[in-house]
């Protein structure tokens, strides 16, 4: 953990040109934002090797009107969504908390800048912090960042 999944609108899989973004390269942005928020004692909040973003284009979706408004304020119809949820483990502090929701924030912002200029698009993004009931990991990963 933290496992930040995406699930998002198959439109935005077109080229950048035709309205869509590059969804890959927003993973790594993400990513790269997650793996540099510090805590309140300048320490790195998640673990490299735990550090996870996935994105998902929903194969079968439904945004507001479907278009029609849209279409009528002269934006087009083909309405996009991204839905961004981060799940992390308890024990974090609220300002914490804060500092990943706005780096998250930020790198969004700046992907979608074009689309949310141009285009009708939803973006919500979401952290959760979890209270797990059972969890166990398996992992050859964490070992690649704890060599010394």
């Amino acid at each position: 953990m933290p496992h930040l999944v995406i699930l998002y609108t198959p439109n935005l899989d077109l080229s950048v040109d035709q309205g869509g973004a590059d969804m890959g390269a927003l993973c790594r942005q993400l990513c790269d934002a997650m793996l540099a928020v510090r805590d309140e004692a300048d320490r790195q909040v998640f673990p490299t090797g735990g550090t996870r973003v996935l994105a998902y284009p929903a194969a079968h979706s439904a945004v507001s009107d479907g278009g029609a408004t849209g279409i009528a304020a002269g934006l087009g119809g083909d309405y996009a969504f991204v839905y961004m949820n981060l799940r992390m483990a308890q024990g974090r502090s609220a300002l914490t908390h804060q500092r990943v929701g706005e780096a998250l924030q930020g790198v969004v912002k700046a992907h979608f800048a074009t689309q949310l200029a141009s285009r009708p698009i939803g973006i919500t993004v979401q952290v959760d912090e979890g209270h797990e009931v059972f969890d166990a990991k398996n992992s050859s990963l964490h070992p690649l960042f704890q060599r010394t």
